[in-house]
């Protein structure tokens, strides 16, 4: 799709889709008077046109945002798993209720999901703005999005989020901060569990632990790409402890992981930490109950979910917003990790 050379109107998207200026008007605003199939032929045209109703003037015509969209794009058996997304939407919801607001999540199998989603709440005024997180290299999200004017905030680094505002973690000093610690207590054989690297934060957790190894001159160690299952954890856990070069620590990206990690070590007859040292991202609940107890790099989950809202509603308000990092997570060290018997 090319960028028109000059702005482009509501008279521009009329002539070309063959119909009134009034009814696109209608169209937008989800007012009756066009057909179902009219309707849909504006928003093609306007689509690839580039043009969208001014957000100014729409948001003044609703008067107030009394909701806030957020599509994550996981299995809903994981997320109902998952600590980190259930502590992030309680600190989005800790920010709503102050302003009697509502959140309306959904989940989607797909970035492209989500991109129909998206365009669907703002044309139809569902929502006043929405939280995009899980940004990819190159999301496809960026473009159409933006091109539709809806108001957002990209939870992630800005060299993912395009010209969204963005607050994100520093996952790149935390993984170097794990590494360092590990290298510290003695660990030659380090290995990473890491999520899909098409997904930013993955790629960027993964060049980090790559490039820390390398500037402490221990040997690149392996890396298991794989999701963030508990059965992705044990099946990536399992692959390493048999390989001929075993790692005696194990970076994990999130919490569920390591878990599942451990009950293999257990399994296999592995020692935790004397054998192997086990660190997981994202603290939680369940690394302070596992036996041993799992040391993490532990964040405010909730308090960034709370940070991400309140920036959007600097957005909607019409505020100079730039992107802005919130507190880098800390190592915390627990029973799970120690210096390598051997």
């Amino acid at each position: 799709m090319s960028t028109p050379s000059v702005r482009v109107t509501i008279k521009d998207v009329a002539a070309a889709a063959g119909v009134s200026k009034g009814a696109v008007s209608l169209a937008f605003n989800d007012k009756p008077g066009v057909s179902d199939a009219t309707r849909e032929r504006i928003f093609a045209v306007a689509r690839q046109l580039g043009w969208a109703p001014n957000s100014s003037a729409r948001s003044l015509s609703r008067q107030s945002v009394d909701t806030v969209g957020l599509a994550i794009c996981r299995p809903a058996r994981l997320l109902g798993l998952e600590p980190f997304y259930m502590e992030f939407v309680s600190g989005i919801e800790s920010v709503l209720a102050e302003r009697d607001c509502s959140l309306l999540l959904r989940l989607v199998g797909s970035l492209e999901e989500e991109i129909g989603l998206q365009e669907r709440w703002w044309r139809e005024r569902q929502v006043g703005g929405s939280i995009l997180v899980d940004f990819h290299q190159e999301d496809p999200r960026i473009g159409p999005l933006g091109r539709i004017g809806l108001p957002a905030v990209a939870v992630g680094h800005p060299s993912l989020t395009g010209g969204f505002p963005s607050v994100w973690t520093d996952d790149a000093a935390a993984v170097a901060e794990a590494v360092r610690y590990l290298a510290v207590l003695g660990h030659r054989r380090i290995a990473h569990v890491g999520g899909p690297r098409g997904l930013g934060h993955s790629a960027i957790r993964t060049t980090a632990f790559e490039r820390t190894l390398s500037e402490l001159g221990l040997d690149r160690g392996p890396h298991v790409e794989t999701g963030f299952s508990g059965e992705d954890g044990a099946r990536a856990t399992r692959s390493l402890l048999l390989s001929a070069e075993r790692p005696t620590a194990i970076l994990y990206d999130n919490d569920i992981m390591a878990v599942a990690g451990l009950g293999v070590a257990a399994e296999m007859g592995v020692s935790v930490p004397d054998d192997l040292s086990l660190l997981a991202w994202d603290d939680s609940q369940l690394c302070r109950l596992t036996h041993p107890t799992l040391s993490a790099m532990s964040h405010d989950v909730h308090g960034f979910g709370a940070q991400v809202t309140r920036v959007l509603f600097d957005v909607l308000a019409g505020k100079d917003v730039t992107s802005r990092p919130v507190a880098t997570p800390s190592l915390v060290p627990r029973a799970s990790t120690a210096s390598p018997r051997s």
